[in-house]
């Protein structure tokens, strides 16, 4: 990477972005998927939106829901908006609903949100994944930008592993640990192992630099021989292969080894920012709201996309 944070800083505090902050195109990488958000409405050809009030099972507060009232495209921004009301929906979600009982059973929360997935539109196994957004703050808030499997090769969480490129939780809190005294970290993790409570994770946060509420660029590049997570093109996590494992496979490099596919959301509460900073959830000061400018992939060696950016 050849990026410079002190020269780029100026240019992360607005929108849109330049072609420069795309440290992905240095030589041998080429960019195999994309989404630059200029469209007057998602693309459904490269994204799924949730329907179902899970709670992701951490006890988040919010109904997922494929509604214009929780996401919007416009001037060239993904918009994924939290919103404090009262919603009833799907009690599971699509891949847990094995039983009649749960096919019909319905939860309501008091919050709503949107969750994007590219799951069975588009996976890659390593590359370089790259997504400029601005995070809301308050507690309770929980943006995140990660990677599940596409197969489940391995078997059920986390035997076939997890990969979470950046979450923050609570920005602009309280936090006596943190520069200033405000929650200005993000947070690069890994889960793997096998079942709960035999699953395992590995993560590392960074502060964010300059200002908590600004664009920043978060990075992940991945490859057999481990993962590199980056903000504006700074590198504050390192994980080689021997640090994890997979319960269903004795393969090296499992579960790592096989394609995921990535996930944008905003999640109201659960087990990690209720259990940070205040505590608990602030409901004043919604809807909140996580920006998206654009989502690039880039691939070693690899073709490159077709000019929609579409593989």
């Amino acid at each position: 990477m050849n990026m410079r944070p002190l020269l780029l800083a100026a240019a992360l505090l607005a929108a849109p972005a330049s072609a420069a902050e795309a440290p992905g195109s240095d030589p041998g990488w080429s960019l195999v998927w994309s989404d630059e958000f200029d469209g007057a409405s998602l693309d459904a050809s490269k994204w799924t939106l949730a329907d179902n009030c899970w709670g992701g099972g951490n006890e988040e507060r919010q109904c997922y829901t494929p509604t214009p009232a929780n996401h919007h495209v416009a001037g060239g921004l993904l918009s994924i908006i939290a919103r404090r009301q009262s919603h009833s929906g799907p009690a599971f979600p699509p891949d847990q609903r094995n039983t009649p009982e749960k096919r019909q059973a319905s939860r309501t929360k008091p919050f709503t949100s949107a969750r994007l997935s590219t799951d069975g539109k588009a996976s890659w196994r390593y590359g370089k994944v790259q997504v400029r957004a601005k995070l809301p703050q308050g507690q309770g808030t929980w943006p995140a930008i990660w990677m599940l499997p596409e197969g489940w090769d391995y078997g059920a969480w986390a035997a076939s592993g997890e990969i979470d490129i950046m979450e923050a939780v609570n920005l602009g809190t309280p936090c006596p640990d943190c520069a200033g005294g405000v929650e200005n970290r993000v947070l690069g993790t890994i889960h793997f192992g096998g079942q709960p409570p035999r699953n395992r994770y590995i993560g590392d946060e960074t502060a964010l630099p300059g200002s908590r509420e600004a664009f920043h660029v978060y990075e992940l590049e991945w490859d057999a021989q481990g993962m590199v997570w980056r903000v504006d093109g700074v590198a504050f996590a390192r994980r080689a292969p021997h640090e994890w494992h997979s319960l269903g496979s004795d393969a090296p490099g499992a579960p790592f080894d096989r394609p995921f596919h990535l996930i944008l959301n905003l999640a109201i509460g659960g087990h990690l920012p209720e259990g940070r900073n205040d505590k608990g959830v602030d409901d004043s000061g919604f809807p909140k709201m996580m920006q998206v400018d654009w989502v690039r992939v880039w691939q070693k060696d690899a073709a490159p996309a077709a000019e929609s950016g579409g593989r």
